[in-house]
């Protein structure tokens, strides 16, 4: 880089002397008596230099008049560049802006309020549609063609092979149709035949590992139905309290009738279509997209919200409450990207930097009026 295109950072002599010029600038700028002591000057670049002067007018604590001087090369009267009104280190600002959707916070939702949800909002998606298949993200989309039919492949092989591991070898005279069947994971090649009515050593070891019982009985062939009159071998897996508590069921007790209407009493009450919410929202939560549904009776009547700027987020609602957080209540369409500004730079506005003493509504001079109007 050369030295022509280096910019200095030590203010210009000239320049930085030009106190008095940048001064009377920000007093014709600015009101009278609001431009304080000169805080400093800075240097902009060759020959530029921007002074500083504290501003003394109310509501703008920490703000600075920036009156910017310039000289020409090999000059030596400095000129008038131009005059502002800058925000200073400790200069009293406004919040940086924050769009509504983005400034709402769960629990600002109030009676009456609308709270339109984006036509691409990800935490929705289309519940039904005209086509066959649903969305590929959706909860109730089923797996391809391909992959059902790969899988049934894998269940119709694993079926066949197990078959054939079951069935003993055909010998050619022999009638096998009322052999035992083989049990998988237990050597019957050189076990001896047990008794009727006994559990052979091998199989009671499978099932005391299994945690399985055995019911003895005569041995039927898998796939033929047992002869009349006789009963199949019965195996259950598990005793019955497991197999309760593997479905869920393994509780003592259970809600009663009684405990259903009662709660379902309390959630009326809180979460109904009586409530102030309720009677204010565009719609119920039937026809809303973020209405989780419960299992059971109460399917009917409740559901859970799953809208976390709705006051009743993640409480059991009823299908007839509602709230301006609905899905369907209104869309809010993307906004139209506006086109770029056109500025006319051959054209000067003049605007007034205060107002006028005259361009009030009252007038200050004058007797003044009764009860102490002016």
């Amino acid at each position: 880089m050369s030295a022509a295109t280096t910019r200095s950072r030590t203010p210009d002599r000239l320049c930085a002397e030009a106190v008095d010029l940048a001064r009377a600038a920000a007093e014709e700028a600015a009101a009278p008596g609001v431009v304080g002591d000169h805080v400093g000057a800075v240097s902009e670049g060759d020959r530029v230099v921007t002074h500083l002067f504290a501003c003394e007018e109310s509501g703008y604590r920490g703000w600075r008049w920036a009156v910017t001087v310039a000289r020409a090369s090999r000059a030596k009267v400095v000129t008038l560049d131009e005059t502002v009104l800058l925000p200073g280190p400790d200069s009293l600002l406004a919040p940086e802006w924050v769009p509504w959707s983005e400034r709402l916070r769960p629990g600002d939702l109030g009676p009456g309020d609308l709270l339109p949800t984006d036509a691409e909002d990800l935490r929705l998606e289309p519940g039904w549609s005209d086509e066959d298949n649903p969305p590929p993200n959706s909860v109730v989309a089923e797996p391809s063609v391909a992959e059902s039919a790969a899988a049934g492949a894998d269940v119709a092989a694993a079926a066949v092979l197990a078959e054939e591991a079951a069935a003993p070898d055909a010998v050619p005279g022999v009638d096998t149709s009322a052999a035992p069947a083989a049990v998988p994971g237990v050597d019957t090649s050189a076990a001896p035949a047990a008794a009727p009515g006994e559990v052979s050593e091998d199989l009671a070891a499978l099932a005391e590992a299994e945690d399985a019982e055995v019911t003895p009985g005569p041995a039927a062939r898998v796939g033929t139905p047992a002869p009349t009159g006789r009963t199949a071998p019965a195996t259950s897996r598990g005793a019955i309290t497991e197999v309760a508590e593997e479905l869920g069921m393994g509780r003592a007790r259970v809600l009663s009738r009684y405990g259903l209407h009662t709660a379902a009493d309390r959630w009326e009450e809180s979460y109904g279509p009586k409530t102030t919410m309720a009677q204010a929202a565009p719609a119920s939560c039937a026809s809303c997209g973020f209405l989780v549904p419960v299992a059971g009776s109460l399917r009917q009547a409740f559901g859970v919200c799953a809208n976390e700027f709705s006051p009743a987020d993640g409480r059991v609602v009823s299908l007839s409450y509602g709230c301006g957080g609905h899905s369907e209540a209104a869309v809010m369409p993307t906004p139209p990207q506006p086109v770029p500004p056109v500025l006319d730079e051959t054209r000067v506005d003049p605007l007034p930097l205060r107002p006028a003493p005259d361009s009030g509504s009252v007038q200050t001079e004058g007797p003044a009026e009764e009860f102490g109007h002016s």
